[in-house]
C-alpha cells in the first residue's frame, strides 16, 4: 500500500485500541470501590483510628487533597482498562505489523508472546503476594508514638513499580532464550555465565525490592534464577538440533568449517565435434582441412 494507506490503517487501528480502553474503563468504573479494596488490601490498616497507629504494627489511608480521591479513582480505573483491554489493542497493533512478516517469523512471534503473557502474571502475582511481607516490614521500622499516614496515591504507585519490576524480572529467560534463536548467543555460553547471573539476579533482588530483609530478594531472585537455568536447558537443546541440521551453525565467522578432500569419480567425457563449417578450418582449394593453424578445431 501507499504510505498514505498505511498511515490511514494505523490511525484506524489505534482508534480502535483506544476505544476499547475507553470503553473497559468506563465499565471497570462501576466497580472502582472494589477496585481500591483490592489494591489496599496488602496494607495492614488500622481499625481504631488514626489514635491506634502507633509505631509499625499498621496505617491509616488518607487522600491528601480534595480532587486526590476523584484523581487517584481515574488513574485505577485507566490502568484496569488497559489491562484488560490488552487483548483487543494488542491484536489491533499485531494486524498491523503481520502483513510485513515472513511466515516463521509470525510463528515465532506467537511462541513468545504465548510465553510472555504468562511469565508477566505469575512475576505480577508474585509481586501482590509478597507485598502484605513487604509492607509490614516497611512499617516495622517507624518508631513507638509515631503514626503512619500513608497517601492512596503513593500506595497505588508502589504497588505498580512492584508489579512492573516482577513482571518485567520474569521476562528475563524468555529475553535469553530468543537471543539464542536467532543465533546471537549459544547455550554453551549461557551456561558458563551462570556464576555471574546469579549473583547479579540476587543483587538486583536486593535493590528492585524496598524491604530490607531477605524474603523479598530470595523471592524475586529465586525464580528468575530456576527460570535462567530453564532457558539455558532449552538454549542447549536447540542448539543440538540446530548442529543436527546444519554442523557448521556454531562455527564463528572466522572460522573455517572442515573440508571433504576425498577424491570424486567423473563422468564419462562427452566428445566435442569439430567446428567444421568454420570458415577459418578451410584449406587453399576449399576444401575443409579440420586443423587451424596446427590445431583440431577453432578452440
Amino acid at each position: 500500500m501507499p504510505l498514505v494507506e498505511h498511515l490511514r490503517e494505523l490511525r484506524n487501528r489505534l482508534a480502535k485500541g483506544m476505544l476499547a480502553i475507553t470503553v473497559v474503563s468506563v465499565v471497570v468504573a462501576f466497580y472502582s470501590q472494589d477496585l481500591m479494596s483490592f489494591l489496599m488490601h496488602p496494607v495492614p490498616r488500622c481499625t481504631k483510628g488514626l489514635g491506634e497507629s502507633t509505631g509499625g504494627h499498621c496505617a491509616v489511608i488518607a487522600y491528601t487533597d480534595l480532587l486526590s480521591p476523584f484523581t487517584t479513582t481515574v488513574k485505577v480505573c485507566f490502568m484496569a482498562g488497559v489491562i484488560i483491554s490488552s487483548p483487543v489493542w494488542l491484536y489491533q497493533l499485531w494486524a498491523f505489523i503481520a502483513p510485513g512478516l515472513h511466515k516463521h517469523e509470525r510463528k515465532y512471534t506467537y511462541a513468545f508472546v504465548a510465553a510472555a503473557a504468562p511469565l508477566f502474571l505469575a512475576g505480577a502475582w508474585l509481586a501482590y503476594t509478597i507485598l502484605p511481607i513487604s509492607m509490614r516490614v516497611l512499617l516495622g521500622i517507624t518508631p513507638e508514638g509515631s503514626a503512619n499516614i500513608l497517601p492512596m496515591d503513593k500506595i497505588l504507585d508502589f504497588i505498580v513499580r512492584m508489579i512492573l519490576i516482577f513482571g518485567g524480572a520474569f521476562e528475563l529467560p524468555l529475553l535469553l532464550i530468543m537471543l539464542n534463536f536467532v543465533g546471537i548467543v549459544s547455550g554453551r555460553r549461557m551456561l558458563g555465565w551462570w556464576r555471574g547471573v546469579v549473583m547479579g539476579v540476587f543483587v538486583f533482588g536486593a535493590v528492585a525490592t524496598p524491604t530490607t530483609d531477605p524474603f523479598g530478594m530470595i523471592a524475586l531472585a529465586g525464580p528468575i534464577v530456576v527460570l535462567y537455568f530453564i532457558a539455558v536447558g532449552i538454549s542447549i537443546l536447540n542448539d543440538r538440533r540446530r548442529g543436527r541440521a546444519n554442523p557448521d551453525a556454531e562455527l564463528d565467522d572466522d572460522e573455517a568449517s572442515s573440508l571433504d578432500l576425498t577424491p570424486q569419480a567423473l563422468d564419462d567425457v562427452e566428445p566435442v565435434p569439430a567446428a567444421s563449417a568454420l570458415p577459418e578450418g578451410a584449406g587453399v582449394d576449399g576444401t575443409h582441412s579440420g586443423k587451424y593453424n596446427g590445431y583440431d578445431d577453432i578452440t
